[in-house]
């Protein structure tokens, strides 16, 4: 009598087509363990990067202060005054609408990016940005802001331009992987930027998206196009921008 065996599971064979796709998905598998762990080395390295970039801003933070101090102590003793430089970046801000506004200073506000009130955008002081904030005065208000300012803006108000999209800066890698090439990497190097009015201060800043800012604690003045310092809050505030923007922020 003869008996017929069933082949066991170790005698089946799988698939050619299913021993294949194992294949691929190990490759895979393997290449992006790979990926991983070059992306971590890489993120250790920008850390570390980072924190030396931070500890390098703070030191020439500290040793442009020590240097205004020395020379306004050199000045009071010769019996001179001080006096700074002019500032080379003014925060500005919009304070009012369109109503009854001229076609010229319309075109002004939409060129410095100021399409609604209490937006505020960064401005490098030139010849032709002092015109035009001549001809926006009674609509904005702007001043010199100093590095506890801007860098309460950044981080508290920052958002960015990301492919035309408008994305908060809650991470290092949206600003490292937008500019990045222009060496780039991390927010702290976007304040150094527009603090010093550095090379890439014009990259930084049509990256930066304008600041939406609140009405001021306290609210504005009664006529508020008057100019500052006949009681409004139009025009330019110099330093006394910097309360105002604490009041906004």
């Amino acid at each position: 009598m003869t008996s017929t065996t069933t082949p066991t599971a170790q005698q089946v064979l799988a698939p050619e087509t299913l021993l294949k796709k194992r294949q691929v998905n190990e490759k895979v598998r393997a290449a992006n363990v790979a990926a991983a762990a070059k992306k971590r080395a890489a993120a250790r390295k920008t850390r570390g990067e980072i924190f030396k970039r931070a500890q390098q801003y703070v030191k020439e933070y500290r040793q442009k202060e020590r240097e205004v101090i020395r020379l306004k102590r050199v000045a009071r003793n010769d019996g001179n005054y001080y006096v700074e430089a002019e500032a080379k970046v003014v925060f500005v801000i919009r304070i009012k609408g369109i109503m009854k506004m001229a076609p010229k200073p319309r075109k002004v506000l939409q060129l410095l990016r100021l399409r609604q009130i209490n937006n505020g955008v960064f401005l490098r002081m030139t010849k032709a940005t002092a015109n035009m904030l001549k001809l926006v005065e009674p609509y904005v208000t702007y001043g010199e802001a100093n590095l506890k300012s801007i860098r309460e803006l950044i981080y508290k108000r920052g958002f960015g331009k990301v492919k035309s999209q408008r994305k908060a800066l809650s991470d290092n890698r949206v600003v490292e992987e937008t500019l990045g090439k222009y060496g780039i990497i991390c927010v702290e190097d976007l304040i150094h930027e527009i603090a010093t009015c550095g090379p890439n201060f014009k990259v930084v800043n049509n990256f930066l998206w304008p600041f939406k800012l609140s009405n001021p604690t306290g609210g504005w003045t009664a006529k508020k196009a008057r100019h500052f310092i006949e009681g409004g809050d139009a025009g330019n505030r110099q330093d006394k921008i910097n309360d105002l923007i604490r009041r906004m922020n």
